[in-house]
């Protein structure tokens, strides 16, 4: 049986606060992005160039606007699912390697950020617009792309691992 003291030594480290401070940083970025863009961009697009506009959109849905919905029974329930995933990304975090601990608290942090927008405002604001003549990708935020950037140093130290097997 493990004892409440061998947990709190796991969990209470250097390393962890270190991390948490990783987490607290972007989740502050995040926050600093989306308050400057609520407040100077609500009513217009803003042109930087041929390929990146900052455009205000509200999205209700999970990441890349999927499952948006009007029903709220469909956004509580997203909403609650997504708390679970941040709370066992910490677990993960907190149990894992070096190199996934980065990946967990790019990923952690983001999500943190779009969670607690949705719940002060019930939409996360997206405003990143990359687009190339007609064709637009998803608008998306500061928070995203640190979400992305986790999954994708996770998924490639994955890769590497395997092939080194």
């Amino acid at each position: 049986m493990i004892s409440l003291r061998e947990i709190n030594n796991k969990i209470i480290t250097k390393e962890n606060f270190y991390f948490l401070i990783i987490v607290l940083l972007i989740f502050g970025l995040d926050r600093y992005t989306k308050i400057e863009i609520i407040n100077n961009f609500s009513e217009t697009s803003f042109y930087i160039n041929d390929f990146i506009n900052f455009d205000l959109v509200w999205n209700t849905g999970i990441g890349f606007g999927l499952f948006q919905s009007s029903s709220s029974l469909l956004y509580n329930s997203i909403s609650l699912l997504i708390a679970f995933v941040i709370l066992f990304l910490i677990y993960l975090l907190i149990i894992s390697d070096k190199l996934d601990k980065i990946s967990f608290s790019l990923i952690i942090g983001g999500a943190i950020g779009n969670f607690y927008d949705r719940m002060i405002f019930k939409a996360v604001p997206d405003f990143i617009d990359l687009h190339y003549k007609n064709f637009h990708w998803f608008t998306f935020n500061v928070a995203d792309i640190l979400i992305s950037l986790g999954i994708i140093i996770f998924l490639i130290k994955g890769l590497l691992e395997s092939k080194i097997k």
